[in-house]
């Protein structure tokens, strides 16, 4: 190789470091300002009552969204988040329709995988409140997904809708971690853990579980089961033994759910509305829907993630640096 080839590959080279660290350098002053501004400016979310349909304010039907995974990431929600669910905000709907008598029926659209058990829990105890305090029929139109907790929270309505192509079903507990100990040492890395008793650390990474851990644990599971068992068996109307039957985590399309004995009906949200309003002499009463009155921070979130990065670089940081790596039990189907 001549001196010209050398000299000609050393400063690609040299190009090539300069670059790659000029990137990294980047990336961490975008993630800096990102933080920065993701704590400076925070938006609480309120709400507005858009009416989609007309007709007696008297008799009000409330249309409540469910979209995304049910937990609990605060009241405000960042310009830079991509969540599609709040939860403050949901409850605070359920809240309202508590305290408005004008509203005579309520149809929960559901577009969820699940989520937290107490999330779900709270929901689920909210409707049921809401059914024995004001006596007002809620039906649920499921989307294209209405799974483990989506599903704990659909149970106590009086009719479930649901498409032929809904998954749902998915009954059951899961609880998951990480053990990265045998890594660790094929490293030669050491954890130095001080702990005041034997489960102090249960189901942390840095050791494998031991029998003792996994009965301690699975004995909390049984328990968030057999309260999922439950609350299907009440709102269905079925034995615990006929929901034990089919709670064992499977998924099943909407048309099995019918078979099965979790859906009423196959239909959109429309037809639920429908339903809703033909069974309950409803046909005159106004329909309205909760929306955030911060709608206009979507846009500006939208331009502002552009400047910082693709989504997914902003999902890649967000999960490694933002994510509570506790475990915790959820009602879910699917990966959080």
């Amino acid at each position: 190789m001549t001196s010209k080839r050398w000299i000609a590959l050393g400063i690609a080279t040299l190009l090539f470091v300069v670059s790659t660290i000029a990137s990294i350098a980047w990336s961490f002053a975008k993630l800096d300002f990102k933080r920065s501004f993701d704590s400076a400016i925070n938006v609480s979310s309120t709400y507005d009552k858009t009416v989609i349909g007309t007709g007696n304010p008297a008799e009000k039907i409330a249309v409540l969204t469910v979209n995304g995974t049910i937990q609990d990431t605060g009241d405000s929600t960042s310009l830079f988040s991509s969540q599609t669910y709040n939860h403050q905000f949901f409850i605070r709907q359920l809240d309202d329709i508590l305290d408005d008598h004008q509203v005579k029926g309520v149809l929960l659209k559901v577009n969820s995988p699940g989520g937290g058990t107490n999330e779900s829990k709270q929901i689920y105890e909210k409707i049921k409140q809401i059914k024995k305090e004001r006596n007002i029929p809620i039906y649920v139109s499921m989307g294209s997904m209405a799974a483990s907790g989506g599903y704990y929270i659909s149970a106590p309505a009086d009719k479930i809708f649901a498409d032929e192509e809904t998954i749902t079903g998915s009954i059951g507990v899961i609880m998951q971690g990480m053990d990265y100990s045998k890594l660790a040492k094929k490293y030669g890395i050491e954890f130095n853990t001080i702990k005041t008793g034997p489960y102090k650390d249960i189901m942390s990474g840095s050791r494998g579980m031991t029998d003792a851990d996994r009965k301690l644990l699975q004995d909390m599971v049984n328990d968030s089961y057999n309260r999922f068992v439950k609350v299907v068996a009440d709102g269905r109307h079925m034995s615990v033994k006929e929901v034990k039957a089919i709670a064992d985590g499977r998924i099943m399309n909407g048309s099995q759910a019918v078979k099965a004995g979790l859906v009423d009906k196959l239909g959109y949200s429309e037809d639920a509305l429908a339903a809703l309003k033909k069974d309950n002499n409803l046909e005159g009463a106004e329909v309205y829907e909760y929306t955030s009155s911060q709608d206009w921070t979507s846009l500006f979130s939208s331009k502002v993630n552009t400047l910082l990065g693709g989504s997914a670089e902003k999902e890649a940081i967000s999960k490694l640096l933002l994510k509570n790596s506790a475990p915790r039990m959820m009602y879910l189907y699917g990966e959080e």
